[in-house]
């Protein structure tokens, strides 16, 4: 799954070349999700048609929009000890993975899209390290128990469409982690009738929010012809090609992040609300010593 998997900030506009999106998602215009069977093939089915094809399709064009850390996530990487090693499941285009280069973080994303995008980031200028990021379910990840110092995932559970898959990917999460190491999570809220999306508490908690790519269609003239050699430099007059993607989201009410880590026998160190998010900051014990990551 990905976290991309979506996006607690607001989409911002992509770089000129790159097909057009428009996010459109408020709660006026946002269709009703209907992820009607608590059965894991069914939920798998939902999931690969709303959450995971769609980033497949959207990857080179959600990857443009994201690109610079959110402020607690950062801070919670940089008060990582150094040598640290973590994990970052539903870790997108990888836009955390060098952000602390004292670090050894592995990235994983249901994406294999994303994946190879956060992998080329070992080859952007300026980056501290190689980018490192493999294929993998946040349900069925493939790493032993206790092996991290600390683990982050952002934006990634409210793409699961059952209250059973999303406790589960945090049971999955803690299970990775030793017993007193945090994890942090972050996750659509409901409550947010400040922002543009317009989502509130009287509003379904399970949603569908579109994603609208524009692409320019391309000129169809022969090759090695000087005419249209000469055509295809000129600016196409052709209307844009529209395509809607509509991608699942859980919006989480105030508390229930909470909740679902207390379910799988986690203990909540630190959570609250941030650009139209909850978050949370757990473990599987309480440590001896709990750091203030704000």
């Amino acid at each position: 799954m990905s976290s991309q998997k979506d996006e607690p900030l607001e989409q911002q506009d992509p770089p000129t070349g790159t097909a057009n999106h428009h996010p459109r998602s408020t709660a006026a215009s946002a269709p009703a999700a209907n992820p009607t069977s608590t059965s894991n093939s069914t939920a798998d089915d939902y999931e690969a048609e709303h959450v995971h094809s769609v980033y497949e399709a959207i990857a080179p064009h959600f990857s443009a929009t994201r690109h610079k850390p959110w402020p607690l996530v950062a801070s919670f990487l940089h008060a990582q000890p150094p040598g640290a090693v973590g994990l970052d499941v539903g870790c997108g285009n990888g836009k955390y993975l060098d952000v602390n280069a004292r670090l050894h973080l592995l990235g994983s994303d249901r994406s294999e899209a994303l994946v190879r995008l956060a992998r080329d980031r070992r080859y952007q200028p300026g980056s501290p390290s190689p980018a490192e990021a493999l294929v993998a379910d946040g349900l069925a990840l493939p790493y032993r128990p206790a092996c991290a110092d600390f683990v982050i995932s952002i934006a990634v559970v409210h793409h699961l469409s059952t209250r059973d898959r999303r406790r589960a990917a945090i049971a999955a999460l803690l299970e990775c982690a030793r017993p007193q190491a945090p994890v942090l999570v972050f996750a659509w809220a409901l409550e947010q009738s400040s922002s543009r999306r317009g989502f509130h508490e009287g509003c379904d908690q399970d949603t569908l929010v579109p994603w609208v790519m524009r692409t320019q269609p391309s000129s169809s003239k022969a090759s090695g012809d000087a005419a249209a050699a000469e055509g295809a430099k000129k600016k196409t007059t052709a209307a844009p090609v529209e395509t809607t993607y509509q991608r699942y989201y859980h919006l989480f009410r105030e508390g229930e992040l909470e909740e679902d880590v207390a379910a799988v026998g986690g203990v909540v160190l630190d959570g609250g609300y941030e650009r139209d998010n909850w978050w949370v900051i757990c473990s599987r014990e309480r440590p001896e010593k709990e750091i203030r990551y704000r």
